[in-house]
């Protein structure tokens, strides 16, 4: 097996949460400009103003300022990063978290080339452990290691090599699939024909393209957890069935598969953060102005000229500029220019971070606990578990087995804790839960969040043969430390609207009716959208940033 290939399931990290919004601490950048002091927008012209602070929103005036363009940013928090920052979430407690997203696939290395980031991420040897109980015995599923190891992890849970060959060749598909297509999301878009041709494979392009993956997954595959782990790339923010018609959790699977060219979902060293916090640093030796405590309330455009209007705690303001990229949601952008808003699409994830005194012990016991949640800890995620869990949300409830999974950043990178905390064997989890859409929370989102928390974390001790609250540390103030975020949390947060971290439906990376030569373009022609929502659009990527900031270059060359 390719060293990489037990990387290509079971890593994830939450999609883009937006430009507009996002959490505290380290992880924001505060807004500089010229000689170190606290940046305001001022009543002045730019080439760009670029709407939300977010990662994609500091990419796009990153690479815009250093072409000689000048860049305004309006963040209407007092710190850009959006989504992607890392925080102290638990009072009196050193341990900085990648509060929303936490893992890094889709970020080109072109980008941190061109903008030269002062950013790296670590890889993970161990790709999965899936735990399950069989004929009374605790075993399960490990990935990573190996090809001698993993093969020999499914000759346990199987009882032969069977499924291994499987998956082997089912990754070797979507490898080859990856190779071709990461590199086009930073081009102009391709159309579907010319996509297709480029992948050159028609058992790929209709495996993950025509037919709802759950049919590729059970022709391949005759195992029910294996079925479960593959199927989970397909379903994280995304509240779909394995044969919805729609292929939406196609769409899911395709982007969780093709970050890098290989599918490798790496952990950032020093947290989320440390990326925001080089891209603001980059955009502002490049010139840009990052004004924070800017809140953008208004666009007016002729589609040559533009003024944004924007609202500070000393009252508002108006940038004029040729060219506005917005890094919010759609549904933002249409608010802000006075356009009928797109259908919203409901998020469906339970966030939950973690800091533990020290890491459970297992009821498998051939596995060591520091291996199993260095890389994705998958709970709940039978195949068969899955689509009850789909079914019963669909119908109202929360589910009875809620499916979530977990991973540990500081067994990979121990930078993010104290010094202290280290050497105490204390760690971090972050979990992330799957088919909980933002419906289930209107009727109390305090009582159904903890009531899910509560669920969540029963099926989590179902495989340890200790409580996760046995190992939890205490905050200064002696409150376990914990937190969990809802969809409905997520848009109070971060904007999101309904919750959903890719801002709306995943696209496909192809062209499609409506869409322009990036995938940016409104109906304006002198406003983008940068953000998630855009084509290609929907991870923590940069991509949108850098594909609104090439459609400028293009439309207002030097």
């Amino acid at each position: 097996m390719p060293a990489d290939e037990g990387q290509r399931t079971g890593h994830r990290g939450e999609r883009d949460g937006g430009g507009t919004a996002g959490g505290e601490g380290r992880g924001g950048a505060r807004g500089t400009g010229p000689g170190g002091a606290a940046a305001r927008a001022g009543n002045r012209a730019y080439d760009v103003v670029v709407v939300g602070g977010g990662h994609n929103g500091l990419v796009a005036a990153a690479y815009l300022a250093r072409a000689g363009r000048s860049v305004l940013v309006l963040e209407r928090l007092d710190h850009t990063g959006g989504a992607a920052v890392s925080t102290r979430p638990f009072a009196g407690v050193d341990a900085r978290l990648s509060r929303y997203s936490y893992l890094v696939s889709l970020l080109p290395s072109k980008i941190v080339r061109d903008l030269g980031l002062r950013f790296r991420v670590q890889g993970r040897t161990i790709s999965s452990y899936t735990p399950v109980e069989r004929g009374g015995r605790a075993t399960g599923l490990l990935v990573g290691g190996g090809e001698d190891r993993t093969r020999a992890a499914f000759a346990r849970l199987t009882g032969g090599d069977t499924e291994y060959e499987a998956w082997r060749r089912f990754y070797g598909m979507t490898g080859r699939l990856a190779e071709r297509v990461f590199p086009t999301l930073t081009e102009p878009l391709p159309t579907r024909d010319a996509l297709r041709r480029r992948i050159d494979d028609e058992e790929a392009w209709r495996t993950l393209f025509e037919e709802p993956i759950g049919a590729a997954v059970e022709a391949r595959f005759a195992d029910d957890l294996v079925r479960g782990v593959v199927l989970t790339d397909a379903l994280i923010g995304t509240f779909a069935d394995a044969h919805d018609p729609s292929l939406k959790q196609n769409r899911c699977f395709l982007y969780h598969v093709i970050g890098g060219g290989t599918g490798a979902w790496d952990v950032p060293v020093g947290g989320m953060g440390a990326l925001t916090d080089a891209l603001a640093a980059a955009a502002r030796e490049a010139g840009a102005v990052l004004a924070t405590g800017h809140e953008a309330v208004r666009i007016d455009t002729d589609g040559r000229g533009a003024e944004v209007t924007y609202r500070t705690a000393d009252g508002e303001g108006v940038a004029a500029a040729r060219h506005v990229l917005v890094g919010a949601s759609p549904q933002a952008l249409a608010a802000l220019t006075g356009d009928a808003p797109p259908e919203p699409a409901e998020g469906a994830q339970l966030k939950v971070n973690m800091l533990l005194e020290r890491l459970p012990r297992l009821r498998d016991t051939a596995v060591d606990p520091r291996e199993a949640f260095a890389g994705t800890f998958h709970i709940a995620e039978g195949y068969a578990q899955l689509a009850t869990a789909h079914a019963e949300a669909a119908a109202g409830r929360l589910p009875t087995a809620p499916p979530s999974e977990i991973y540990c950043h500081s067994l990979t990178d121990p930078s993010i804790l104290g010094p202290d905390l280290v050497a105490r064997g204390f760690q971090t989890l972050t979990l992330f839960g799957l088919h909980t859409p933002a419906r289930l929370f209107d009727r109390d989102n305090d009582a159904v969040r903890e009531e899910l928390l509560e669920a969540t974390l029963a099926q989590l001790d179902a495989h340890l043969a200790e409580p996760i609250a046995d190992c939890l540390a205490t905050d200064a103030d002696g409150r376990p430390c914990v937190e969990a975020r809802t969809p409905l949390d997520l848009e109070r947060d971060l904007g999101l609207p309904g919750g959903n971290i890719f801002h709306r439906d995943l696209s496909w990376p192809h062209a499609q009716e409506s869409t322009g030569r990036w995938g940016v373009e409104t109906p304006h022609p002198n406003v983008l959208l940068c953000g998630a929502g855009a084509v290609r659009g929907g991870g923590v990527s940069g991509v949108p940033g850098h594909n609104a900031a090439m459609a400028v270059l293009e439309a207002t060359p030097a």
